[in-house]
Parts: structure tokens; sequence; C-alpha cells
């Protein structure tokens, strides 16, 4: 059976670094969970780095943060469905809101259930998902205000992850400039102006965020290290938190070029011969016991850099070993190292084994 792996060390010398990051500049931030897909092992070890507040986009899995331990602060990070009204009162201290008609729905279950639900409201800063636009924010911050059992946490925005506009300096001063809107046109405090996701981690290194952002939702840098600007990895952090393993189930010498009429695979790809291919050619191939149900291939990058990945049917995926200097065998484990989408696919898919070393 293939297993990811999560290493303990690795991921706590990266939530070391970041919260560095933000203590030393007193931010406040929350570790988004999104990826470990409601995996208990994985959410534990989380919480045991002394994390104090978790986001996620699916209920159950706030439900089991909170069975995990209540004392969590729980943030729902996507406008409520309102079918889940009550199971995101219950189980989500804060929810991201963009609709009036929403937040009155909270409210009323909020004074069934004898809470108090808190609130971010989202504004449309240009990356064209969900927030309300600019113009509008003024009237719908003073018709919120008015609802009983509902506490405004604060102002937010999402970039980078519809459009792909990143979180610049000029953004996150307009995000700031709401704040002092707000502020001055009802006489109150915000306390949370909450400034992004993780690709704004370099903005923040670079001592480019105003004062007034003091809040951040961190998932893919904590598990990933990766700067979103540049594509590297951050000098100080891993890449590598999470391993892929999977069991080689076949070895075989076979031609590069398939034989007889070629129609659409599995996937849906269609395989074209061209007329001056080597039907001579062959590889050294090997067969892995993972497959499309499980994962993306494009997504996952073999440790072994001699290694290529031929590519995949539902439930084996196939690779060229043929250059590499390892004498693989049957039964052999070859590790992968994993995009944050290929992390993603794998956590979801309950045929993976999930590991901690």
């Amino acid at each position: 059976m293939a297993f990811i792996n999560l290493y303990r060390n690795k991921l706590q010398e990266n939530y070391k670094f970041l919260n560095e990051i933000f203590t030393s500049r007193a931010i406040d931030w929350g570790v988004v969970t999104k990826i470990l897909c409601g995996n208990t092992i994985y959410l534990q070890e989380i919480m045991d780095l002394g994390v104090v507040e978790m986001h996620d986009s699916r209920i159950s899995n706030l439900k089991k943060i909170k069975k995990l331990n209540p004392d969590i602060q729980t943030v729902y990070i996507k406008p409520p469905a309102k079918r889940s009204i009550e199971r995101i009162v219950r189980y989500a201290d804060v929810s991201f809101n963009t609709e009036k008609y929403t937040i009155q729905l909270l409210s009323e279950e909020a004074q069934r259930q004898n809470k108090v639900h808190k609130i971010i409201i989202m504004i449309e800063m240009g990356d064209l998902r969900e927030g309300v636009m600019g113009e509008e924010l003024i009237n719908f911050y003073g018709d919120i205000l008015q609802l009983p059992n509902i506490e405004i946490r604060g102002i937010g925005t999402n970039l980078n992850c519809l459009s792909g506009v990143m979180p610049t300096q000029d953004k996150l001063i307009q995000l700031s400039l709401y704040k002092q809107l707000i502020e001055a046109k009802f006489d109150i405090t915000i306390p949370w102006v909450s400034g992004g996701t993780s690709v704004a981690v370099p903005l923040i290194l670079k001592n480019a965020r105003p004062m007034a952002v003091n809040h951040f939702r961190i998932g893919e840098a904590l598990f990933f290290g990766k700067d979103l600007f540049t594509g590297k990895t951050m000098e100080g952090m891993h890449n590598d938190v999470f391993k892929l393993f999977a069991e080689i189930i076949e070895i075989t010498e076979k031609p590069d070029t398939p034989t007889g009429e070629l129609g659409e695979n599995v996937a849906g790809k269609s395989f074209t011969v061209d007329s001056n291919v080597d039907f001579s050619s062959s590889s050294l191939r090997a067969i892995l016991d993972i497959g499309l149900l499980d994962m993306q291939p494009q997504y996952l990058k073999a440790e072994d850099d001699k290694i290529t990945i031929v590519d995949a049917s539902s439930d084996m995926l196939v690779i060229d070993i043929s250059n590499s200097d390892k004498d693989y065998k049957i039964g052999d484990l070859v590790s992968f190292k994993l995009q944050y989408m290929g992390a993603l696919y794998l956590l979801n898919s309950d045929y993976i084994e999930k590991v901690v070393s």
C-alpha cells in the first residue's frame, strides 16, 4: 500500500520559522488545515505545535478539530452555505462572509444556540473570487453592526486564489484604508485586518506590510516552505514536510511505442504515433501501486531525479527507470516530493496510508 509520510521535525522547524516571523511583528496568524482533509493524526500534530487557531473550508474538519481540542479557535474560510448555517455556528468560532442574507441567518442561529458568532467581512480586491465590492463596504458594514449575536472580528481579502492577483504592498495599503474608513465612520476599532494567505509571507519578510494588516492564514508556506512569488523554497524552510512512498509491483523492459488500434485511455487521453518513430526503442519500466484514484502525476517529482514519470491509469503509475543508477527490485519503495495539489489529492484519498516519523 502506498503511503504519505509527515516528517515531524521538519514541520516543527517550519512552524518555528513562521511563528518567529509573525510574533516578532505582533501579527496574529492561524494554520490553514484544509490540505489535511480532516486526518486526525495530522491535525493532532498541528495542535502539538502550540497552534491556537485553525482554519478550514470543510465543516466536518472543524468538527474534528473541536473534538480533539475545544479550546482551539476554528475559522471557516469561505462564505457559508445556507444549508450549513447550524453546523457552522456550532463548530466554527469565526466565518468569512460576503452576503447580508447569510449573516442574518448566522445571527438567528447564534441566538438559538446562545452564542456570539464572529465574522470576517471579505472584500473584493481584484482577484474576482469572494468579496464585498469596495464601494458597497460602508453600507454593508453598517447593516451588519445592527445584528444581534454577531461580532465583526475584522475585514479581510483573498488574493492569488482564482485570477492570480498578487498581494502587493499597494493592495495591502488599500485594505488598511478600508479599516481607517470604517473605524472613522462608525467610531469603532477593528481587531483583525486579515491580509491573506501564504502568498503574502515574502512581503512580510521584506517589511512591506502596512502595520494595520495584522492577521494572516497560512497553509502552503508551513507545509512546503514555498515563496509563491518566486516559486522557490524560502531560505531556512523545508519543502518536504510530506513525501509519498509507492511500491514497485512490476519491472519489465517494454517498447516505448504502443502497438494496435489506438483510442482514448481511461483518462480520456489519446496517444499519437509519429510516423518517424523508432519502433525498436524500449525502456525499463516499473509499475507502482498508486494511480489516478489517489493522485495526479503532474504534482509528483521522484526524489531519484533520473526517474521519469510515464503516465498513470486508475490504480497504477508507470515510471521509466532506465537511466537510474539504482538497481530497483520488486517490492522497493520509490519516494516522491509533492506540490501542494499533489499532497491534497493524496491526503483526500482513503486508500493512502498516513504516517508520521
